[in-house]
């Protein structure tokens, strides 16, 4: 086991958060819009994976598990991903439709946190997205079962290639067990580091048909 007091001792752990400061008068009245022109920066400093996002699900019990997925789109209606329904994340939505969702941007010190009920999009939105992806990426999905367990890596080569030889020279065909999720937002939290961890933290709660901010405590 690796000894942390180590880093510490060396100050590896520990750095100091420099960025703008956050005025509520300076956001937009929108979450989803403060979202976008937060997003667009990360893109234009081209961050690597910047889509990247965690993925917080809980059991109907409330037992959690996280991970990192792919934010593929968002507007209005919230923001979306697409994965395997089989999967254990698949399984704890389907029991347990509250989810959590966080992104964070190292070089830029922000954050973004939102929560929100998540359901299926379309049959038609999962094939349009699943049309678009590259062919390796449409014959995997047919490969991997998610989160059943493999005899080797061997296994899941042959799936693979069991997959190509029975699309070869056609189309692949949308699995019926992937597609994708919306998770509709009821708080957005924007955290911006700041030096001396004084950082800032600006909340969007769902009201009605609005929004309200407010400013927490870092």
């Amino acid at each position: 086991m690796g000894d942390i007091s180590d880093y510490k001792k060396q100050d590896k752990l520990r750095r100091e958060y420099y960025g703008p400061v956050l005025k509520q008068n300076n956001m937009a009245d929108n979450p989803l819009e403060q979202f976008s022109h937060w997003f667009k920066e990360a893109l234009a400093d081209d961050l690597t994976d910047a889509n990247a996002m965690a993925l917080a699900t809980a059991t109907k019990e409330g037992k959690p598990s996280v991970r990192i997925v792919l934010l593929k789109d968002f507007g209005d209606s919230g923001f979306r991903f697409y994965t395997n329904y089989k999967g254990r994340k698949g399984i704890e939505l389907n029991e347990n439709p509250q989810a959590s969702l966080c992104f964070y941007w190292a070089e830029l010190n922000r954050q973004v946190r939102i929560e929100g009920t998540v359901e299926k999009t379309s049959r038609k939105n999962s094939a349009d997205y699943f049309s678009q992806r590259p062919r390796k990426s449409q014959l995997a999905a047919h490969a991997s079962l998610q989160d059943t367990e493999l005899s080797s890596r061997k296994e899941l080569k042959t799936h693979f290639e069991q997959a190509k030889q029975k699309f070869e020279n056609k189309e692949v065909a949308l699995p019926d067990y992937w597609g994708g999720y919306n998770l509709a937002p009821v708080s957005i939290e924007f955290w911006q580091g700041r030096p001396g961890r004084l950082h800032d933290r600006l909340v969007y709660i769902r009201k009605d048909d609005g929004w309200e901010m407010k400013r927490l405590a870092p």
